[in-house]
């Protein structure tokens, strides 16, 4: 099947990005490439950073709820997107990008892992010069030591998840189930304090805007239910949240990517005993 084949047998209605007939030349040509590239590829469109890959690229990095070509935002930044801001700020001014052995967060053998990249970044022009989307080709480099390696593991936690968002409910489960440890999920800030009253967790992880009770309105009630809890948030605010709080939390930007979430799971996890 060609890449021009591909494109009309995909159901792109939930995509922002429209039919195909309707895209600018740019977008669609490079599509094309990619999904009839053997090398895997990934391709930021504008930027609200629709997401399309092919599915060499599920194949090396995943994760497995992921399949090609996408074409939403997604919910958790691929780390080939998030693992430097300002080298992708200058791809958009129109700069060609190469990276070597860039240590990223993949999926290997239904868990995340760190695996070396060599990393190409290509901007996709439009008509009058300027910069719609970026195209990302990647390769496999040599792989970090066992020694890096180990140092990823976790100690187990128990985590409630608060996200009424469906779809990003699940794939955060996904991750923090593959990181080992003990998960439940709900949408709603009255039904997590239920689960609170009935079980101790280690962390809340709530999403701040909820139906009905705010995340923040959330964060504080658990905390008086369990006063050793500790409190995260998923928002569109980052660390300036934190500045409106009256109470300890620490808060990831959305959309934030494994190694990030890995990360603050570390600085939340209790010492090792």
């Amino acid at each position: 099947m060609t890449g021009e084949d591909k494109l009309a047998a995909c159901d792109w209605s939930r995509s922002p990005l429209g039919q195909p007939a309707h895209w600018p030349h740019t977008l669609r040509l490079s599509v094309e490439i990619m999904l009839n590239s053997p090398q895997p590829m990934l391709l930021m469109w504008g930027r609200q950073r629709v997401m399309l890959c092919n599915d060499a690229y599920i194949e090396l990095a995943g994760p497995p709820s992921l399949q090609a070509p996408g074409g939403t935002v997604p919910s958790m930044l691929p780390a080939a997107w998030s693992w430097n801001p300002a080298a992708l700020e200058q791809v958009w001014d129109g700069r060609a990008l190469a990276f070597r052995a860039q240590p990223l967060q993949l999926w290997r053998g239904g868990k995340p892992a760190s695996v070396g990249l060599d990393l190409y970044y290509t901007p996709l022009r439009n008509a009058e010069g300027g910069v719609d989307g970026i195209l990302c080709a990647l390769r496999e480099a040599a792989p970090l030591p066992a020694a890096a390696a180990a140092a990823q593991a976790q100690a187990s936690l128990h985590i409630l998840v608060v996200e009424d968002n469906l779809d990003a409910q699940y794939l955060v489960c996904e991750m923090l189930q593959t990181f080992g440890h003990q998960v439940q999920a709900v949408a709603r800030a009255e039904d997590a304090l239920q689960r609170l009253d009935a079980s101790r967790f280690d962390i809340l992880f709530s999403d701040i805007s909820l139906p009905g009770m705010s995340g923040v309105e959330l964060g504080r009630l658990a905390l008086q239910r369990q006063p050793g809890l500790k409190i995260m948030f998923a928002s569109g605010y980052g660390q300036a949240l934190l500045q409106q709080l009256d109470f300890p939390a620490l808060s990831l930007q959305k959309p934030y990517d494994i190694e990030q979430l890995q990360t603050a799971l570390a600085r939340l996890a209790p010492p090792a005993r």
